[in-house]
Formats: structure tokens, sequence, C-alpha cells
């Protein structure tokens, strides 16, 4: 370890505790990391990176264990303590940021109290040191009101301003080394800028080192002095960001560093449109989150709809599947109008909009198996039972690409990209003519993402569906839409072609969420905090 390293973590393994024979998560992984520098860690989901992160606060997640090598902080070898040490080093000398901020945070208790409870709890300030220093911190993230947000609950700020709160909190108490976990993963990219400039200034401010996990490059890109790419638990390759963006010496990287790089050649409108959203305005209680909106999709097309967290994208997509009745306005299936409400619907109209919920995860039944999760709307839709409806649940699995004996296998059984495949089976099995994708992709790391948009892409050009594709991602926009609808706070800001949509002139809304996606190359993100004054 020499003398400027603040982290030293050496031939680092990670194994199930108890298994037999020994499962290893993390093997063989060593690097150093000095004080006030960032070290980005970067791969596909299951490569390791939360846990290698984890580690450095002497924590293993669930049955985990550190099973060798050594995690040195300060010069000392944390592996080697006990309970009563770790519980003094965390929150003290490591702090960490989860990816869910909402998930994080106590709902029951005020956002300063929750900031300062680690800082008073180690005996690091008084009440009032702590207090001051949280307000301190509030305004350098550049959270409003900074003397007075502390004063609210978790709810009563959004998720971007959550998301600062808690880098707040891991600050408050003067570390030397912060774990960012996947920070700003759920956000959209108009939030994540002002998030990353806040970490950003954050660390250049007080000196603190990092470790920010991630599997998006070009975010990282911007944060990190050095990146280590991971893969199955083990290190890929190590480098500055510059070798690592322009000069990447193993293949994994230049995958990560390829994808999206294609985009879907765009489709000439069609004879006219399968579904229409006809001067929707809906919301909740008082609330109008949908305000006049009107759009339309073409058989075997793909409908985009863009905007950030609370443009109403999915309020949307609740009007269009029934579930919310708007104030005004109808939707039309093939020119005729749908009954508002999902009840009033008959047994085919149901059928013929189906929907892949961003969470596969919570969208299936943890108890049932592939099959019964596949073969319910068979049955419902079709009447079909026993070995007719096995063999049609081997044909869709089949055309998602997974192996026929996955259909005996559980939701806990598969990855996350095997999960989402699932459910877009369960969407084809009712045949339907529109299929709405909500996030189906957020979750999910580039590289399975750019799967299951190729895989999305196939089934459209097999069977002539159409797509209304909920998403954040300008990236995914433009590998997979034929059209694009841009919302903005409940309003239809811009929508056409997506050659018409992404071409000059932009309205102003438009023009700050296409220049929000972060870009693959360094200095990206200095030159928005300059322009946008943040």
């Amino acid at each position: 370890m020499s003398d400027s390293s603040l982290l030293d973590v050496r031939n680092l393994e990670i194994s199930v505790a108890d298994a037999e024979p020994p499962i290893r998560i993390v093997q063989d992984v060593s690097f150093t990391l000095e004080k006030g520098k960032v070290l980005g860690l970067i791969g596909e989901s299951g490569a390791g990176k939360s846990t290698i992160g984890m580690s450095t606060l002497g924590y293993g997640r669930g049955k985990l264990r550190i099973s060798g090598g050594q995690v040195l902080l300060n010069g000392r070898d944390i592996t080697l303590g006990g309970r009563s040490e770790l519980n003094a080093l965390r929150g003290k000398e490591v702090s960490y940021v989860a990816q869910s901020a909402a998930a994080s945070f106590n709902p029951a208790h005020r956002l300063i109290d929750q900031v300062v409870e680690a800082t008073l709890e180690h005996g690091l300030m008084t009440a009032h040191q702590a207090h001051h220093r949280a307000i301190e911190l509030f305004a350098a993230l550049g959270l409003p009101s900074p003397k007075t947000i502390g004063s609210r609950y978790p709810h009563q700020v959004s998720g971007g301003q959550l998301q600062r709160v808690m880098t707040a909190m891991a600050l408050c108490s003067e570390p030397d080394l912060i774990v960012f976990d996947e920070p700003t993963t759920a956000l959209d990219v108009t939030t994540q800028i002002g998030v990353l400039a806040a970490i950003k200034n954050a660390i250049k401010q007080t000196n603190v080192a990092a470790l920010y996990v991630t599997h998006d490059l070009a975010v990282v890109a911007q944060i990190a002095d050095d990146i280590m790419v991971l893969r199955h638990g083990k290190m890929v390759e190590q480098g500055s960001v510059e070798q690592i963006i322009h000069a990447p010496t193993q293949e994994y990287t230049k995958a990560l560093l390829s994808v999206r790089t294609t985009q879907h050649s765009e489709a000439p409108a069609g004879q006219g449109p399968v579904l229409e959203v006809r001067g929707v305005t809906a919301g909740y209680g008082e609330t109008d989150i949908l305000k006049d909106v009107t759009l339309s999709v073409d058989p075997g097309h793909t409908l985009a709809i863009v905007g950030e967290s609370g443009s109403g994208k999915s309020t949307l997509a609740r009007v269009v599947t029934g579930l919310l009745s708007p104030r005004l306005g109808d939707v039309a299936f093939e020119n005729a109008s749908l009954p508002l409400k999902q009840s009033d619907r008959s047994r085919d109209q149901l059928r013929d909009i189906q929907m892949i919920y961003q969470m596969a995860d919570v969208a299936m039944n943890p108890r049932q198996t592939v099959e019964a999760i596949i073969g319910r709307p068979l049955t419902f839709y079709f009447g079909l039972r026993g070995q007719e409806r096995s063999a049609r649940v081997r044909e869709l699995l089949e055309a998602i690409e997974l192996p026929a004996e996955f259909a005996h296998r559980y939701p806990a059984e598969l990855s996350g990209g095997q999960k989402q495949r699932v459910c877009i089976a369960r969407a084809l099995a009712a045949d339907p003519k529109v299929i709405i994708c909500d996030e189906v992709t957020s979750a999910l790391d580039p590289l399975v993402a750019e799967d299951i948009l190729s895989l999305l892409e196939k089934l459209q050009k097999e069977r002539g569906v159409a797509y209304l594709f909920i998403t954040h991602d300008l990236a995914t926009v433009k590998a997979i839409a034929d059209s694009i609808a841009v919302m903005h706070q409940g309003n239809l800001v811009r929508h056409g072609s997506k050659s018409q949509v992404l071409s000059p002139p932009f309205d102003d809304y438009t023009e700050t969420l296409l220049s929000s996606v972060p870009e693959m190359r360094l200095g990206w993100l200095d030159e928005i905090i300059v322009a946008r004054s943040i």
C-alpha cells in the first residue's frame, strides 16, 4: 500500500457462505484508491460491482462473506474487525449512497434527522453543528430552500432531490470514502444531469474518495478518474477513463462501448392508425396529469413516448388500458371507440392491447412456473389446456429465444433479462395487435437491454404488432422507434416521425431533453454544467 493510498483491495474473494462446493461471486480482484480520486466499477448485472463496493464497508449481502484477500482502509485490514469495529467504521470513515433513495429513507422521519443521524451516532459533531453541516451540503448540492427542505418528509420531495439528500447524508460525517451504488440509474436524463453535477461538485469540494458503481460507461466517464471493468466477478481490465474509452484492450470492454450504436430504420407511414388517443385529459382527484393529448400509432410501427419523470407517460398507458378513465376525450382501436373502463371492455378488446411492465420481478407470481405464467392468457383468451397449452408455451419460449425446459422454472431461477423475456412471451400469448412497453429495459444492464430491444424488433417484423414504447432513454428511442411523442408536464410538446422530432428546430424542452443524454466523451458533463449554469 503506497503512502498516498486510502483504500487498498488485495486479491479480494467473496463467496456464498457454507456452500459446497464453494461458490465464488468475486475472484482475485485488486485495486488501490487515493484520497480525492474516483474509481468507476462497471459491468453487466451480476458482475460483482455492488458486492465489491459493499466489501469496503465490511459487508456481505445475504449469505455472502469475504472469504479471501484484504481490504485495507487507512492502513488497516477491515476484514479482520468484529462487529463493533465495523459499526465504528460505517457512516464515519465509509458512507454509502444507494440506487433507490426512495426505498432507503424512513418515510416516518424528517429528512434532516436522517441526514445527521450517523454523524450524531458517532459523536463527530454536536446537533447544532451537524444541522449546520447538513444545510451547507443541501446548498452545495443545489437543493431548493436548503434551510427548510430538511423539515420535509421523503415523499414531499422529487426523486432527484431525494437522491441529492442521500448524497448529503453520506457526506455529512466527512468520510474518507463514499460508495455510490448506481445513484442515477432510476432517474430520467434531465434529472440525472443535476444529480451528476451535484455529486461531481461535492467530490471536488470535499476531496473525498469514491467508488462509483454503474453499468453506464457514458455516465462514469464524466465522474471517474479510472475505470475497472468487471465480468462474472473477475476484473476484465482497468485503466484511466481516457484509455478505457478510447483504447480498450479487451473484447468485452469493446462490446460495452459499442452498445446502442445501431439505429432502427424508420418505417414509412401506414394506411391508418391501429390505436388513437383523442383529446385525452385525465388525472387523479382534482389534478389533471394529462392535458388534451392526441396521438396515434400505425400497425407494425413503434411510437416512443418520451419525457422526464412526472410527464404523464405511465398515466397515458393507464388510460389506454382502461385502468384510468379520462375526464375528457377517448381511446379508439381500429377506428372504434373503446369503453373508458377496463371492466366494460370485451374479452377481445382486452386481448388486443397487452402490456409489458418495467419491473419483471414484481410483474410475475413468484410461486408460479414459467409455463403457468405464460399459459394463463392462453387459457383465458383461447381456452387452451393440457398438452395443447403446453405445446403453445414451448412455441412462445422458442419465439423469445429461451429453451423449452425453462417452462418448469420459477421466476427466482431466472436472470433479469430472462424474466423480461417471459413477460414478453406472456404478452404475445394473447396474440395482441398493440403492446404497451412501459420502461421495459430501464432496469437492465446495456448488453441485456440491447438483446431485449433486438428481440422486440424481430417479433414486430414477424407478427406485425404495434408498440407504444414508454421510455426516458433517448438511446432506446433511436434504437426502436418509428415515431416519437415528447411529453412535458402532461402536455404533448412534439409529435411526429422520428426524423421530424429529432431534427431542428427544437422547442426548448425537446432541446433540453436531447442535450441531456450522456455522451461517451471526456468533458461532456463539464460543458453542460457551464452551459446551464448548474
